[in-house]
C-alpha cells in the first residue's frame, strides 16, 4: 500500500494533527544522556525540562500573536532543541512547526497547535518512567 504525504496549499498552515504512527519519543534518549552525565544528572536536567516546558506551554497561551510573534517563534526554538534533547519527536516537531511559522499563524491555529503539543508533552512524560 502507498501512503503518501503532502504539504498543505501554499499559505495555508499545516496544523492538522500529526500521524499516530509517529512516535511520541525517542527510547534510547535518555540513555544516551545518562551515558553522557550521569544517571543522577539526567534524571535532574529531566525534572528541570519537565518544569520548564510546562512553564512554557502556559506562557504561550498568555502571549498575544499581535504583540508577541517574535517571542513565540524564540520560546519555540528553545522547547524544540531540548523537546530533542530527550528524543520527545512529537514535541519537537510541533515545536518546529510553531517556530516557523509563528509570523503568519492565526489565532485559530496557534491554538490548536497549542493544544497538539501539551498533548504531545503529556503523552510523552506518561510514557517516562516516574522516579
Amino acid at each position: 500500500m502507498l501512503d503518501a504525504v503532502f504539504a498543505p496549499a501554499p499559505g495555508v498552515h499545516d496544523t492538522t494533527p500529526l500521524r499516530e504512527l509517529e512516535s511520541l519519543r525517542e527510547p534510547g534518549a535518555f540513555d544516551a544522556l545518562v551515558r553522557e552525565i550521569g544517571e543522577d544528572g539526567a534524571r535532574e536536567v529531566r525534572a528541570v525540562f519537565w518544569s520548564d516546558t510546562t512553564a512554557r506551554l502556559l506562557l504561550f497561551r498568555t502571549l498575544t500573536l499581535d504583540q508577541h510573534r517574535a517571542r513565540i517563534a524564540r520560546e519555540a526554538h528553545s522547547l524544540k532543541s531540548t523537546a530533542r534533547t530527550f528524543g520527545y519527536v512529537r514535541l519537537a516537531t510541533l515545536a518546529l512547526r510553531l517556530e516557523s511559522t509563528a509570523d503568519t499563524l492565526e489565532g485559530a491555529e496557534l491554538g490548536d497547535l497549542l493544544q497538539q503539543m501539551e498533548a504531545a508533552f503529556a503523552g510523552a512524560k506518561a510514557q517516562e518512567p516516574q522516579d
